[in-house]
């Protein structure tokens, strides 16, 4: 198998893990997530530190999307391909930080479940911090920084040809609308859990999951036939 092609491979695999642990960590982490008085109650430990397992294995996932991609795309502009590489890992890194601030939710629970009275009020001022820090990294890392090297990736694939359009065309679509949509749940014109937030992210998921079937079905266009190809073939849709 060519390099460019186990890349691509690896980095459609990648993709799909994404999906895969983020939504099944959003899922686990529904108890922690309903409110900090979590802390204070019986908990359901287990489900949410496989929640957190998860999302380790989606920070991982993440970080090998880019560096696997790297070496097919920096040759049509290496400083773009560095600068998603690099926002990639930035997404990565607050994802983790939102990771530790909810365990720190459970180590609490575990810690003084027991408490009562004005314990109790403290250990759920604390959980309420802890889950705001969470809310905000989520904001930060999966919408904003996530819309950046969306487009930044976008672009690259656009420019380059190295995929169809139409699929660039949806991260080119995708970054923008997210980051607008990100900006609007920052200022509070609507919340991050409502039709505008769910609707916002649907063309970069489109956009990561087009892209994840293109990669491991075919591999990127990596030759000037391949890409003359692809640009008579995107002359024929349009």
């Amino acid at each position: 198998m060519a390099p460019a092609r186990k890349a691509a491979l690896i980095a459609g695999v990648c993709y799909l893990v994404t999906h895969v642990t983020s939504v099944a960590a959003l899922v686990l982490y529904a108890p922690v997530l309903s409110g900090a008085r979590y802390v204070t109650g019986a908990g359901s430990d287990t489900r949410v530190l496989v929640g957190g397992w998860l999302e380790v294995v989606l920070i991982l996932a993440i970080v090998g999307t880019a560096v696997s991609l790297f070496p097919v795309v920096r040759r049509h502009g290496e400083g773009l391909a560095i600068g998603y590489v690099g926002l990639r890992a930035l997404e990565a890194a607050v994802i983790a930080v939102g990771i530790v601030s909810l365990l720190a939710v459970v180590t609490l629970r575990q810690q003084d479940a027991g408490a009562a009275g004005g314990g109790a009020a403290a250990l759920v001022a604390v959980g309420q911090g802890l889950m705001a820090v969470h809310n905000w990294t989520f904001l930060l890392g999966p919408n904003f920084v996530c819309a950046i090297d969306t487009l930044v990736l976008a672009y690259l694939m656009w420019r380059s040809r190295l995929i169809p359009r139409f699929i660039a065309g949806l991260g080119l679509l995708g970054g923008p609308l997210l980051f607008v949509s990100a900006t609007a749940v920052l200022f509070g014109a609507y919340q991050q859990v409502s039709w505008p937030g769910a609707v916002a992210p649907l063309p970069v998921f489109a956009w990561e999951l087009t892209l994840a079937i293109f990669l491991i079905a075919k591999g990127p266009r990596t030759t000037q036939a391949e890409a003359v190809a692809g640009r008579r073939a995107d002359m024929l849709v349009t």
